[in-house]
């Protein structure tokens, strides 16, 4: 999925809300244990709950990952249920010395090899250039670096100073020049808020990839004050907020209720914006 379709999705369904599929089996509803593949039934109930209502998906492939043979194959049958005209992002974080970065994006963009084709995968910029580089020769596909994150540990070392400005300002300066908006985006955690005037500063043009909306504390209105572009620019996460909104047989239900809420508030904030 390129920009421009990206963005006429954002326009379609007046929404540029991601939802992260994160399954924990300890709190998957009770209900569903007796499937086959409780894990793939959970995320297969949510997405058609809620795929008029978002315009991406973001598996954190540590929650798969994490059980093994099972979860790969519960990760490959949820991507294989998103629809094609929805972005798809997983959020693997990976980045190593060339050709191990290689075979990760094979992992995640290469079918024919891995039996996946994600739109994009989560990068970790520390290694530098050739690190990121092999997942930026997938045409078609996108990187979404690291820049600027919503976990506690961020300012260990994202806000140490450097001689270029502090470290997750160099990361966006640099980076730019590896690729451009129409293959990579930058992680940006909706706690910091307050650095997204200056984040579009660095990167005017590019898509922000945005968690921690909702059990964060991030505030949708706060992001998009300064975050928007002529383009939307943005893709906010949810996941504990809309996937664990109940634990009964009504998950989908109310995951769909949850995930309204933020589509109508979007929908309010793109329209003043006159985007759509």
């Amino acid at each position: 999925m390129n920009k421009k379709q990206l963005f006429e999705q954002i326009k379609r369904k007046k929404s540029f809300l991601c939802v992260g599929l994160d399954p924990v089996l300890e709190n998957i509803p009770e209900h569903l244990l007796s499937h086959e593949d409780p894990v793939f039934e959970f995320n297969r109930q949510l997405i058609d709950a809620t795929a008029d209502l978002c315009v991406a998906y973001k598996p954190n492939t540590a929650f798969y990952e994490s059980r093994g043979l099972k979860g790969w194959e519960s990760l490959l049958k949820t991507w294989k249920h998103i629809p094609e005209d929805i972005f798809t992002i997983a959020d693997a974080k990976r980045g190593d010395i060339g050709n191990t970065s290689a075979m990760y994006a094979d992992a995640f963009f290469n079918e024919a090899q891995s039996g996946m084709s994600f739109d994009s995968v989560t990068v970790a910029p520390y290694m530098g250039k050739d690190s990121v580089s092999p997942f930026l020769t997938h045409e078609g596909k996108w990187v979404i670096l690291l820049a600027l994150t919503s976990n506690a540990g961020h300012q260990d070392f994202q806000l140490q100073e450097t001689k270029g400005g502090r470290l997750y300002e160099e990361v966006i300066r640099v980076s730019s020049t590896w690729g451009n908006s129409e293959n990579m985006m930058y992680v940006v955690g909706a706690t910091r808020a307050d650095e997204f005037a200056n984040i579009r500063k660095l990167a005017p043009e590019h898509f922000l990839l945005v968690p921690g909306v909702g059990a964060q504390g991030g505030s949708l209105a706060e992001v998009c004050k300064f975050g928007l572009n002529d383009t939307c620019g943005l893709l906010v996460n949810s996941a504990r907020g809309i996937i664990y909104a109940s634990k009964g047989e009504d998950f989908a239900e109310q995951a769909r209720a949850e995930a309204l809420k933020l589509q109508q508030e979007m929908q309010e904030i793109l329209e003043k914006a006159e985007l759509i």
